[in-house]
């Protein structure tokens, strides 16, 4: 693995963990796609570090499991802004 890349899995799995963020919102912030975290998260990160790999899953995990939760808010507030 070349050490840019190395380098760019560490650093985004720092900023999952520290901001407990999505996928998409880390993509934005670090300019790769959201396909590119995803793959530096679930396939390259266990073979750097097993451990931060774990707990990058917790929170991908958790807004996975919210993430219809998000949707349906972003729903009511765009509907609420336009009624106003």
């Amino acid at each position: 693995m070349q050490e840019y890349i190395r380098k760019r899995v560490l650093d985004i799995s720092s900023y999952i963990i520290d901001s407990r963020s999505t996928v998409r919102q880390a993509a934005s912030v670090f300019g790769v796609s959201k396909s590119t975290v995803h793959k530096d998260m679930t396939e390259r990160l266990p073979s750097i570090n097993k451990k931060l790999a774990t707990r990058v899953k917790e929170v991908l995990d958790f807004n996975k499991a919210e993430r219809h939760l998000r949707g349906g808010e972003a729903t009511r507030k765009k509907y609420q802004e336009l009624a106003e």
